[in-house]
């Protein structure tokens, strides 16, 4: 508080510092965790006499568990309330999925939920996805705090999005975050939406919603080892091998013992252990990088690991890059294939163009991979109606293609 005697230093009025947003509460009291079949039971029959679309969302554990399972899913619909369901005391939770019925979901980024809310037995009939939406709106920032912040004046806390979401019990103010996340859904939808429409973009985001029924997860990566951070150091083949053969360690470890793999072994380890590879179990159990209790409680299968990789005879070494069966980096195309690297130009030049005159992000409007592929192979008859195919088969929507097919095939014919 100030009094007319107090002093004020002068402030600009360009320099004011912008007033601090309300911070978002529950606008109803936290109800109990449903963790009994009687309460479920009450959640399923409430939520089907609900009206409307339903707000959903899921907590994980990913940064202390192996498994992507969903620890608690929220719920919310107008005149049901919210819900906080445990799907670890239940076998799954179809009783919930016949609740929704065919009513549409509302998520934000749906792809991060859909998977693990797949195994507990609920799958949408329609969706509607906050976060894409923003994107399609090219919104500078598409977290759920940011367009809450933008569309309903309000801040929203995300302190526990990093939380072990596999603790039970649950604490109560981890509890009052994730009905939050809900509770705004339902009216965020009504505001993104009409931007959507305003933006003659309402069917597009409709195909890009529709696209997100059958999704399933991220595609099984090929050689997942060599995402194994600092890898780039390693230098031989045979260091290659106990990078791989250590990592397949863990990675059984982990998935038994349902543990992130970093907590069994940093992945700092497995480079400074394949770059030094210990010669016997003693002076790994001396290693710096068995300090911790972590790891040196798996020293005979890190041993083993290490012994396997130096006993595999040279053809059976992995190679120093990963092969695969399409294009290379981009920035590899010069050297290989200078023409292909100028298609490559022309289509980006492209794309970015339609993307600046409809205000999308460029990766909304055709994914680079995409981009790269139909780049890297040369034309060969390929007009408009090859390139809407060859679009069509590679995930792009009707929207996507209806823009950019007629221009890439033309950027693709060199002038």
């Amino acid at each position: 508080m100030t009094t007319e005697h107090d002093e004020v230093p002068d402030q600009a009025p360009d320099e004011s510092p912008e007033p601090a947003l309300p911070r978002l509460g529950l606008r109803e009291p936290l109800t109990p965790v449903v963790d009994t079949d009687d309460a479920l039971a009450r959640a399923c029959a409430e939520i089907s006499l609900g009206e409307g679309p339903i707000a959903l969302d899921a907590e994980r554990a990913s940064g202390y568990r192996y498994s992507q399972r969903a620890y608690l899913v929220q719920v919310r619909r107008e005149g049901s309330g919210t819900w906080l369901i445990d799907p670890i005391a239940f076998p799954d939770l179809t009783e919930l999925g016949l609740a929704f019925g065919d009513s549409e979901w509302i998520l934000h980024a749906a792809t991060q939920d859909l998977p693990c809310l797949a195994e507990v037995g609920l799958r949408p009939a329609s969706l509607f996805d906050t976060e894409l939406a923003g994107r399609l709106l090219n919104l500078p920032r598409v977290g759920l705090a940011a367009l809450v912040e933008h569309y309903l004046g309000m801040s929203l806390a995300k302190e526990f999005s990093a939380a072990d979401w596999s603790t039970r019990p649950l604490p109560d103010p981890w509890l009052e975050y994730a009905a939050l996340d809900v509770e705004v859904l339902l009216e965020l939808r009504e505001a993104v939406l009409a931007d959507l429409v305003a933006a003659g973009k309402d069917g597009w985001a409709r195909e890009e919603f529709d696209a997100l029924l059958s999704f399933t997860g991220p595609p099984e990566r090929k050689d997942p080892w060599r995402r194994t951070s600092s890898i780039h150091k390693i230098r031989s083949r045979r260091a290659l091998a106990i990078v791989r053969s250590l990592w397949q360690a863990r990675d059984a470890i982990a998935a038994d013992r349902d543990v992130t793999p970093g907590r069994i072994l940093p992945d700092s380890a497995i480079v400074a252990l394949a770059t030094h590879a210990p010669t016997s179990l003693g002076a790994l159990k001396n290693d710096p990088t068995m300090r911790r209790r972590g790891p040196r409680r798996f020293l005979d299968d890190w041993y083993t690991a290490i012994e396997e990789a130096e006993g595999l005879p040279e053809d059976e070494l992995p190679t120093s890059g990963q092969r695969s069966d399409g294009p290379p980096p981009p920035r590899a195309w010069a050297d290989k294939d200078p023409v292909a690297a100028a298609r490559l130009a022309r289509v980006r030049e492209v794309v970015t163009q339609i993307a600046e005159q409809n205000n999308l992000p460029a990766e909304n409007l055709i994914s680079p991979g995409v981009v790269r592929a139909l780049a890297w192979q040369p034309p060969q008859d390929r007009d408009e109606d090859t390139v809407a195919a060859e679009l069509r088969e590679r995930g792009c929507r009707n929207w996507q293609i209806q823009l950019v097919g007629g221009p890439i095939a033309a950027a693709l014919v060199d002038p």
